[in-house]
């Protein structure tokens, strides 16, 4: 719509759908063409514009405007509305595909479990492990594991197995104890025993037939026992005396003895005790073990003794 006024030229124009409202414009006599665009139905003023016209003064009050004049007007307005209602900025239209949220990576689980769970030193334990939607999977002092599995492990202390799952969804991870009891501690006796005790429990003496210095079976056997007594001490050194029952004179019992005394100390060094750890003595008949004249006396007095040298 179109309205013109006197002397000044008013109008008004109804836009369509591109920038709905309403545009008014008027043409002072001053030769000044405003335009004002508003909402259409609130009157509410978005913009305005002035342009400066040139127009003929034979455009009087009771003379309707000469031809020239009406078609610049027409033109510069259709001109200025163009450039006026056309400068309202489009708005982007929606994209009608809408993006996908992107997939979420399941969560790993992992499960460890110990068979037995209390073991003494030296026994075995059974580990079994599950998990799910794990790319690497890891036991503490085991290594690297398949997803699932079993393993037998011999912990020599208590042992806490920790099983780690690592996947696209995170981690998780899994624990198993395994208590090894202590040993039991056993109990030794200690050594109260004196070295003159120990001696005499483990060196035995020897005894002779009558009247000779021949070692018999039973004294070779103990002289074996002796021997093996001295070479595991070897600081011991030892005294072996020689002794005869009281039949015979003092001269020929002491030589006897002598000779006694020599042949143990001879079964012993051959044995592997040292010569120089032995010191022999002869005693004949004169400190008798049994005082009975009998033959289960003399036997008793025919030996060879031993004894821990204290020199």
């Amino acid at each position: 719509m179109l309205a013109f006024g006197r002397p000044d030229i008013n109008f008004n124009l109804l836009m369509g759908e591109r920038a709905p409202g309403l545009v008014s414009a008027s043409f002072s006599a001053a030769g000044t063409l405003s335009m004002e665009k508003k909402s259409s139905g609130t009157g509410e003023r978005h913009s305005a514009l002035t342009f400066p016209m040139r127009i003929y003064p034979h455009c009087g009050r009771s003379n309707p405007l000469n031809l020239r004049s009406r078609t610049f007007i027409s033109i510069a307005v259709l001109v200025a509305l163009s450039a006026f209602s056309g400068c309202k900025k489009k708005q982007p239209a929606p994209s009608s595909e809408s993006t996908a949220p992107p997939a979420t990576a399941a969560a790993p689980t992992a499960e460890l479990t110990a068979q037995p769970t209390t073991i003494n030193a030296g026994d075995q334990v059974t580990l079994s492990w599950h998990t799910t939607d794990a790319n690497s999977v890891t036991i503490d002092g085991v290594g690297e594991v398949p997803s699932t599995g079993v393993k037998t492990v011999t912990p020599s202390e208590t042992t806490t197995y920790h099983l780690v799952a690592r996947g696209d969804g995170g981690t998780a991870d899994a624990s198993a104890v395994v208590t090894v009891n202590a040993p039991v501690a056993v109990s030794v006796p200690s050594n109260t025993m004196s070295m003159e005790e120990d001696f005499k429990a483990h060196v035995q003496d020897i005894f002779f037939d009558y009247d000779t210095y021949d070692l018999r079976s039973d004294a070779q056997a103990a002289l074996s026992n002796d021997a093996n007594w001295l070479i595991q001490h070897p600081d011991v050194k030892i005294v072996i005396g020689g002794y005869c029952d009281e039949r015979g004179s003092d001269e020929y019992n002491l030589a006897l003895g002598q000779n006694r005394a020599t042949a143990a100390k001879n079964a012993l060094v051959t044995a592997g005790v040292a010569a120089s750890r032995i010191r022999v003595i002869s005693y004949g008949k004169e400190k008798p073990f049994c005082t009975e004249s009998n033959e289960q006396c003399w036997q008793l007095n025919r030996r060879a003794g031993f004894s821990i040298d204290q020199q």
